[in-house]
């Protein structure tokens, strides 16, 4: 009599289940664009925190944004949420007030810029001081460009948030 039940039970969920799944099917997958690195792209020693530093092989989306322009051999890297990248003038960057190579970042955003400048604020990974807070205009082209000059104080790894308009997105990055 206990297999039974047991078998009744088995049975009433399994039909609850696969009616369910019938009545209630899961979302087939939107189409989505690739917001990485291609199988082309190459890693770079060198990235810190959850970012990783790459040459080649940039996603659709990022070629899209600089509108076929981006700088190609340049290190670059990709922040999360996939929003917005960063093209690496000098690479490894350098801490301190530097010039030639200075620490120039071109930074391409898949998002609309929408005349919105860019803010980047940032400080260590590991703590909350010092800080940088520096905007930069759009008034940029061809693409959503906004070329920077980025220097820190210290070495180390840094952690950036970025702001345009109402997006946001953030990258770790190393400074020598």
């Amino acid at each position: 009599m206990r297999r039974y039940l047991a078998l009744m039970a088995w049975l009433a969920v399994a039909a609850c289940s696969s009616s369910t799944a019938a009545a209630h099917p899961s979302p087939s997958p939107s189409p989505s664009v690739n917001r990485m690195p291609t199988t082309a792209a190459a890693t770079v020693p060198g990235g810190c925190g959850g970012t990783q530093v790459y040459k080649g092989g940039e996603p659709d989306w990022l070629t899209t944004a600089g509108e076929n322009n981006n700088p190609k051999g340049v290190p670059y890297f990709i922040t999360s949420p996939a929003t917005a990248a960063g093209f690496l003038f000098a690479y490894p960057l350098r801490a301190g007030s530097v010039s030639n190579p200075n620490n120039k970042i071109l930074w391409v955003v898949g998002l609309p810029r929408d005349g919105n400048p860019l803010r980047v604020q940032g400080h260590p990974l590991a703590a909350s001081s010092p800080t940088i807070d520096q905007t930069f205009p759009a008034d940029s082209s061809p693409g959503e460009i906004y070329p920077s000059i980025v220097d820190v104080p210290t070495a180390g790894c840094w952690h950036f948030d970025l702001r345009w308009g109402k997006n946001t997105t953030s990258v770790d990055l190393v400074y020598s």
